[in-house]
């Protein structure tokens, strides 16, 4: 079975449904966990001499799967190491807690006569999904001000991946001098 279009996940129409706890079991609403797509969060090389943030922030509430923000990830992460290798550090800002349900339906011919319909239609855990509202950043890029051309790129290219609309913020990262005395 394929996967399901987002715009079926992408509204934040219902109550966030995450109550998954591994210490405490039997308090699970959450029974099984689907897994997330997106396992790395921190790429490139944090070093202290960058002196500017871009931020992907998302201009209205929507609900990104873990999918999607993996995509978005590899695209912006791929084309930055293949303009400055290592001389960057791109982080994922939002993770993926809320679980999502789907009631599986039967499809194709003589489905109507066996299938129940929207009957209780809880449904079961699907994929998991971050939960984004308005002027949230998505993801992290710190830089040099000399490479502002090819972050913006790799955030639009990241944007592309991913449902609803995006702006990119740029701001000067302020350095903390530390005086001995």
């Amino acid at each position: 079975m394929r996967i399901r279009p987002a715009r079926t996940t992408r509204k934040l129409n219902s109550q966030a449904w995450a109550r998954y706890s591994i210490k405490k079991p039997k308090k699970n609403y959450v029974k099984a966990l689907p897994h997330t797509s997106l396992l790395i969060f921190r790429m490139g090389v944090d070093k202290p001499d960058y002196d500017t943030r871009f931020l992907l922030k998302s201009e209205q509430d929507i609900q990104l799967r873990s999918n999607a923000l993996e995509a978005a990830r590899q695209a912006a992460n791929k084309y930055l190491e293949k303009e400055i290798p290592g001389d960057y550090f791109f982080r994922v800002i939002k993770y993926p807690h809320n679980v999502l349900r789907e009631k599986r339906m039967a499809t194709g011919a003589g489905a109507d006569r066996i299938s129940q319909g929207m009957t209780l239609a809880f449904g079961k855990p699907s994929a998991v999904a971050a939960r984004v509202y308005e002027g949230d950043p998505v993801f992290e890029l710190k830089i040099d001000s000399s490479k502002r051309k090819i972050a913006y790129t790799a955030l639009k290219r990241a944007a592309s991946k991913l449902s609803g609309t995006y702006k990119i913020v740029a701001e000067k990262i302020e350095r903390e001098h530390g005086d001995a005395a």
